[in-house]
C-alpha cells in the first residue's frame, strides 16, 4: 500500500503492508461552483435572514477571518461578503477586517496578501488582534470570576461577522462559529481561563463533542454575550476544497456544518492499536511543532497504553513561540509538567499545547518525529526521537507491532474505539 502524509505544502510517500489498517476521511465531494454556493448561502442563510438585509441600515461592519495557520479560503468567501455589505450601503473604510490570531503572531505583508488577496489589503482596512494590548479589548462579563474581555474593533461595530473553517478540534470539539470570538479575539487573561490546566484535563474538552463539552459551552455564552449577526463558514475536503458552506445563525448553521465534519471525519475502530503513523496535516498546520499536538492527541486516543507513534511534520518556523520553546527546552518529563503547571498562578502562554503533549508521552511508550525543522536536541529535550529515515523507521518498527494504522491526514482525522 501506497500512504501519501501531507507535509509542509508537499508529501512523503511510504510503502506498508497490507496489514498496516488506512485511517482517512471518508470521500467529500467539493461544491460544483464554489463561489455559487457562497453566494447562494449568503443570500439563504440558516436560521437568519439574508445577510443583504441584515447589512441594510448599518454604519459600519467587522468581519472577524482567521489567521494564517487556517487554510480558510478566504479569497473565496471575502469577496461575495463585501460585495453584498457594499452594496447594502455600508461604505468600504467603514469595513474593518479583523484577524483572529488568539494567542497567535500577527498576520502582515506578503503573509497577509496570501491570506486574503491583494485586491482586499489594498481596498480594505485590515486589523490584527493583540490580546495583550489593554486598548484593543474590553470587558464585557465575568465567567467564574473571569473576566470576559474581547476586541473593541469587534464590540464596537454595528454588524458583527464571523467566517472560519469547521473541522475537527480537539478542545472545542469543532473549530468555526464561536470560536473565531473565544479564543480568536479574546484578551489573554480570558484565554488564560479558557486554556487553563484544569480546562485543557476536562475528560469531554475533546474533538467532536458539544455536549457536555466545557470549551464549547463557553464559547457559546460568551458569542452571546459579545453579539454575532451573522457567520460564514465553511467545510473542505481532503483535497482542501470547498465541500460545504454553511451561512447565517452563529450557533444552527455552525451545527449543520458540525453534522457534515462528523459524518465524514470520525472512524470507528474495533480496538486500540500499537503503532500510528501519522502527519501533523501539512502546511500551514505543521507550520510549528505548537499545532503538530491536534495530531498527537487524536493518536493517542486510539493507542494502547505504551504504544507507539510515529509523525511526520515539517515545522519549518520550528517548535513555535518563545514560551512555548521554553517549556519543552526545560521540562524534562510528564510528571514535572503537571507538578509544575497545574497552579493557574503560575500560567504561561502556549501552556496548554504543551500539556497535550506530555500527556501523549505519558501515554506513549515512544513518539518519533520526521521534520527538517526541528532539531535532534529539542527532540531530545521534550523526550521524543528524531529520525532521518522515515520508511527505514517504520520499516523495523512494524516488525515488533502487531496492530498498526495509519493516518496520512493526521489532526482532521478522529479515531474512535467502540
Amino acid at each position: 500500500m501506497k500512504a501519501h502524509l501531507p507535509y509542509g505544502e508537499k508529501a512523503v510517500d511510504l510503502d506498508l503492508p497490507g496489514s498496516v489498517n488506512l485511517l482517512e476521511m471518508k470521500a467529500l465531494d467539493p461544491v460544483e461552483d464554489p463561489l455559487a454556493s457562497v453566494q447562494e448561502a449568503l443570500a439563504h442563510p440558516i436560521g437568519s435572514p439574508p445577510l443583504a438585509e441584515l447589512a441594510r441600515g448599518k454604519k459600519n461592519a467587522c468581519i472577524v477571518v482567521s489567521d494564517i495557520t487556517r487554510p480558510v479560503p478566504n479569497k473565496t468567501l471575502l469577496p461575495p461578503l463585501l460585495r453584498i455589505l457594499v452594496q447594502s450601503g455600508i461604505p468600504r473604510e467603514k469595513i474593518t477586517i479583523l484577524i483572529a490570531t488568539g494567542m497567535h503572531r500577527p498576520n502582515l505583508g506578503e503573509e497577509l496578501e496570501y491570506l486574503v488577496g491583494r485586491d482586499i489589503v489594498n481596498n480594505y482596512r485590515i486589523v490584527n488582534h493583540y490580546c495583550r494590548k489593554s486598548e484593543e479589548y474590553r470587558k464585557i462579563d465575568e465567567i467564574d470570576g473571569a473576566a470576559i474581555e474581547i476586541n473593541r474593533h469587534y464590540l464596537d461595530a454595528d454588524l458583527k461577522i464571523l467566517t472560519g473553517l469547521i473541522e475537527p478540534h480537539f478542545y472545542a470539539g469543532y473549530s468555526g462559529g464561536r470560536k473565531a470570538i473565544l479564543p480568536g479575539i479574546s484578551s489573554f487573561g480570558t484565554m488564560k481561563f479558557m486554556h487553563s490546566y484544569e480546562m485543557i484535563d476536562h475528560s469531554n474538552v475533546t474533538n467532536c463533542l458539544l455536549e457536555g463539552n466545557p470549551f464549547h459551552e463557553y464559547g457559546v455564552r460568551v458569542a452571546e454575550l459579545a453579539g454575532v449577526d451573522f457567520i460564514l463558514n465553511v467545510v473542505i475536503n481532503r483535497e482542501r476544497e470547498i465541500a460545504g458552506v454553511f451561512a447565517g445563525h452563529y450557533d444552527k448553521a455552525h451545527l449543520a456544518g458540525c453534522r457534515l465534519v462528523r459524518g465524514h471525519s470520525v472512524v470507528e475502530l474495533d480496538e486500540r492499536v500499537d503503532l500510528v503513523i501519522t502527519s501533523g496535516g501539512g502546511y500551514p498546520l505543521d507550520a510549528t511543532f505548537y499545532q503538530i499536538s491536534k495530531a498527537l492527541i487524536c493518536a493517542m486516543d486510539i493507542l494502547e497504553k505504551g504504544g507507539t507513534i510515529v509523525v511526520a511534520c515539517e515545522c519549518r518556523e520550528g517548535l513555535g513561540s518563545p514560551e512555548f520553546c521554553g517549556i519543552l527546552r526545560t521540562v524534562c518529563s510528564p510528571e514535572e509538567f503537571f507538578s509544575g503547571y497545574c497552579d493557574p498562578s503560575d500560567f504561561v502562554i502556549d501552556q496548554w499545547c504543551a500539556q497535550n503533549i506530555y500527556q501523549v508521552l505519558e501515554h506513549a511508550g515512544k513518539v518519533y518525529i520526521y521534520s527538517s525543522g526541528l532539531t535532534a536536541e529539542d527532540a531530545t529535550k521534550m523526550g521524543v526521537t528524531k529520525v532521518d529515515d522515515l520508511q527505514g523507521t517504520i520499516d523495523r518498527l512494524l516488525k515488533e507491532d502487531n496492530r498498526s494504522v495509519v493516518v496520512p491526514d493526521g489532526p482532521y482525522v478522529v479515531g474512535r474505539v467502540r
